[in-house]
């Protein structure tokens, strides 16, 4: 028999039906089809000249052999597998990029700056290409959305060469996104590491004659990344001059900085000069001098405005007749004392800080000046002490903390008033990673190493630190 018509072909018992022997093939005829509204069920699936096409053992689906080419139909997107390029030219400022897809983009008309994703799993791939060979005219940014980019959040790596086509895969939370295509060696987020600093400005002279204390140089804080190979610039304030003559306050501080490549320059402004007898204001600063006798006004701290704040005000002075007080300058911990009883006002206190691997105060403000007779309290944390008499001069502040200059005194009744005292000198420390310290300073920094595993750098003068 050739032919067998039958609707249906059932089994004898059980629910198997075996069509043929082992060894024996099948054959459906051009133009018909068999149609499976059911599983159809085959460990290896063949083509007519017996290679395998798709195979399984185990959890591992194999699809086609050794040589063979495993094509994807136009059109088609094969999703969860391989890059799906997108067929829309990307042409706006900004694209959000999507994982295990493809870009064109055309930078003909503006640049575009790519948004990662917020998240994503180790081996999320992502190609972005130049369309029209333009990115050196308007480059491609990436915005890496919190994400590491080769170890880093920033700063946004930036294309800019004709032509380009970057292939980046994530490697894991550590390194982020790598780079695997890119057409370039180097490095697209420079390579850095992260360095603590402290700044701290220097402090304000003392005013003549029961003059305010000088207030303390800003102090201020700050963490940033170093780039290797870039020089930071380090300078260290000097204190300033305390006043010498009835009409004259003391200076202020000059101000301590750092600044270099990918670093937010950082800037502690001079302490505040003390008021005179006859120019009788504190002035403002880092943190503000302290005002002399009565209808003075204390010296503003925090001048320029940072925040977190770098210094505090002044105090104001007064008069007991016959007796004259000079108000406490400002320090980075605290205010001047105001007063007008005949002592010098106290120091504002400074802030510690254990950057050196043990804590040290910095950054007092100098005590006011007073009368013979008076009483002037010691400065602190590098504030200089006021003068008691018209014979000597108020303390300096002491070298490298920022403090101020402790105010003039006067031998009353009519006696002779004498200067303020001198700021102290500022100060600029950095602190790196023992293992990326490069050792390479101008300006004879003091280093100490082994600093909780850190490289602490001090700046007592002007220099230089490249990482």
């Amino acid at each position: 028999m050739s032919e067998v018509k039958v609707n249906k072909i059932s089994p004898r018992s059980g629910t198997d039906v075996a069509l043929g022997d082992s060894g024996d093939s099948f054959n459906v005829p051009s133009g018909a089809a068999i149609a499976v509204t059911g599983d159809l069920k085959s460990s290896t699936l063949k083509d007519s000249a017996g290679a395998v096409v798709i195979s399984k053992s185990g959890t591992a689906v194999t699809l086609g052999a050794s040589g063979d080419t495993v094509s994807v139909a136009s059109g088609a997107t094969l999703e969860g597998a391989g890059l799906a390029w997108q067929s829309s030219i990307v042409t706006a400022a900004t694209l959000t990029a999507v994982a295990g897809k493809g870009y064109w983009i055309n930078t003909t008309s503006n640049a575009c700056t790519i948004t990662l994703p917020a998240s994503a799993s180790v081996g999320d791939q992502i190609i972005f290409s130049d369309y029209l060979r333009t990115w050196g005219t308007n480059a491609v940014t990436i915005n890496q959305n919190s994400l590491n980019f080769q170890g880093f959040t920033s700063p946004n790596p930036i294309y800019d060469t004709n032509g380009q086509s970057v292939d980046i895969v994530y490697s894991g939370a550590t390194q982020g996104w790598i780079p695997t295509v890119d057409d370039d060696v180097t490095n697209e987020t420079p390579q850095g590491y992260s360095a603590d600093m402290l700044l701290i400005a220097g402090g304000g002279g003392g005013g003549f004659l029961a003059g305010g204390g000088g207030g303390g140089g800003g102090y201020r804080t700050s963490t940033q990344n170093l780039l290797i190979g870039s020089t930071y610039t380090v300078t260290v304030g000097d204190g300033g001059a305390g006043g010498t003559g009835v009409f004259l306050q003391g200076s202020n501080g000059s101000n301590s900085s750092i600044s270099g490549s990918g670093l937010t320059t950082i800037t502690s402004a001079g302490g505040g000069g003390g008021g005179s007898s006859s120019t009788r204001d504190g002035l403002a600063g880092g943190s503000g001098g302290g005002g002399c006798r009565d209808t003075s006004a204390a010296g503003l701290g925090n001048t320029p405005s940072t925040s977190p704040s770098q210094g505090n005000n002044g105090g104001t002075g007064g008069d007991n007749s016959p007796y004259m007080s000079g108000g406490g300058g400002g320090g980075a911990g605290g205010v001047g004392e105001s007063k007008a009883d005949g002592d010098g006002g106290a120091s504002g206190p400074g802030t510690s800080s254990s950057i050196t691997g043990s804590a040290v105060g910095r950054a007092g403000g100098g005590s006011g000046g007073c009368n013979t007779g008076g009483s002037s309290p010691a400065g602190v944390d590098g504030g200089g002490t006021g003068s008691q008499t018209g014979s000597s001069a108020g303390n300096d502040g002491t070298a490298n903390t920022g403090g101020g200059g402790g105010g003039g005194g006067y031998s009353r009744p009519s006696g002779p008033g004498s200067a303020g005292g001198n700021g102290g000198k500022g100060v600029v420390i950095i602190s790196v990673p023992d293992a990326d310290y490069s050792g390479t300073t101008t300006g004879s920094p003091t280093v100490a190493t082994g600093v909780s595993g850190k490289t602490v750098l001090t700046f007592n003068s002007s220099g230089s630190y490249t990482a």
